[in-house]
């Protein structure tokens, strides 16, 4: 017990002297020990490095789930050393519903078809962007977390012990320069005119305890340079390790690009791919829609070939009969031959092919990316579709897959 009272009282004194050396710093009324400039870029250098990685781990997490009540959630799930539950993503969902209504409005129906074919897409989606999240959480997230709640609680409290160091540097420091000052007041001569020899004994007394209290605050100094200097040491190699830290997050940050690359060629392919599945059965639901139309029309209706005409033009040099250019279509194939289409006089432009783009059927014309082909269209087209031309090859091509030139 006596031990511990001691402790205290010498951490009590420790702490009064740190603080009365913090106050008179910021008062100006004490010097302070100043780290070299080198030291100096270290700490700013550390300083800036964490709180970037704050900001970039924040955002990064605002990033991979928007949702700011998740993201408490799966904060406390973190805290409690507890795994986050598995949580459904936005395509997924999307995917569930479509899944559901297409199953309600017939999965035979047109489109009830779409809608399971836009589902399951929906579906390839949702998983790959779970891949994505988990793959940047452990990748990138992970290390920067584990540099601010490892490295720079390290740094820190390394920190805190040099501050301190320094603060009892100085107060050695200034006791000593008053135990100096005290020392050769008492040393001054005495006033000879007095004629008590006294006071020359105690003038010499003071000398020499004020000698003595030197020679302790001298050793003071002389320990608690040393413990400063150990601990600047210390506390450099630290800060000097912030290099390897940011190599570290570079690796990272590679990774991160390299998933979120893969994600979204990913998502790009499976939209390509969904693309051509409409695109496929685009003609056949216009076409069953179309004959569906044409069975219940009346038969003055069946014998008028001016109104159909004028409902859906007909393209030049093809007989007139009731169809949707440009859609790729199963009973439309004998109607619309590319090959027979003869360009218009005025309107053609020239096009760079953007994405590599193969045939659905032998109306359509094969893309190659970055060749230059010639495009048109035709009374009655889909707007999604041109008429293409390479040499003497022709077919359909799809907008989205061209960039017109002037």
């Amino acid at each position: 017990m006596e031990f511990n009272v001691k402790k205290l009282a010498s951490d009590a004194g420790v702490f009064f002297s740190r603080a009365m050396q913090f106050t008179e710093e910021k008062l100006g009324q004490a010097e302070k020990t100043e780290l070299d400039a080198h030291f100096e870029n270290l700490l700013a250098r550390a300083d800036c490095t964490k709180n970037w990685t704050e900001k970039i781990l924040r955002q990064t997490e605002v990033l991979l789930q928007p949702n700011p009540s998740a993201r408490v959630e799966e904060f406390l799930y973190e805290k409690l050393d507890r795994k986050v539950p598995s949580r459904v993503t936005n395509g997924e969902l999307l995917a569930q519903y479509m899944t559901e209504a297409a199953n309600d409005f017939g999965p035979g129906t047109p489109y009830g078809k779409t809608l399971i074919k836009v589902g399951e897409t929906q579906r390839r989606l949702g998983a790959a962007e779970r891949e994505f999240i988990r793959s940047a959480s452990i990748n990138f997230l992970t290390p920067l977390r584990n540099f601010l709640e490892g490295d720079w609680r390290t740094i820190s409290k390394e920190r805190r012990i040099l501050q301190n160091r320094r603060l009892d540097l100085d107060a050695c420091k200034a006791r000593l320069k008053k135990a100096k000052a005290a020392e050769a007041k008492a040393a001054a001569v005495p006033d000879f005119q007095e004629t008590r020899p006294r006071n020359y004994v105690l003038s010499a007394s003071a000398s020499a305890l004020w000698n003595d209290e030197v020679e302790k605050a001298e050793h003071e100094l002389r320990l608690t340079q040393t413990e400063f200097d150990r601990q600047a040491e210390v506390t450099r190699l630290l800060l000097e390790g912030i290099s390897s830290t940011h190599v570290n997050h570079l690796r990272c940050l590679h990774e991160f690009v390299e998933s979120q690359t893969n994600y979204y060629a990913q998502c790009y392919q499976f939209m390509l791919d969904l693309q051509k599945q409409l695109g496929s059965s685009k003609g056949e639901i216009f076409s069953g829609t179309f004959v569906g139309n044409a069975e219940s029309a009346s038969p003055a209706a069946a014998t008028s070939p001016p109104a159909a005409a004028a409902t859906l033009p007909a393209v030049p040099t093809i007989p007139v009969v009731p169809t949707i250019v440009g859609v790729p279509n199963t009973v439309a194939e004998g109607v619309l031959n590319p090959n027979e289409v003869k360009p218009p006089a005025s309107g053609t432009r020239r096009a760079r092919v953007l994405y590599d783009y193969e045939a659905a059927d032998s109306t359509e014309l094969a893309l190659l990316a970055d060749e230059m082909i010639t495009v048109y269209s035709l009374p009655g087209m889909d707007p999604d579709w041109l008429i293409g031309e390479r040499g003497n090859q022709k077919g359909k091509v799809p907008v989205t897959y061209l960039e017109l030139l002037s």
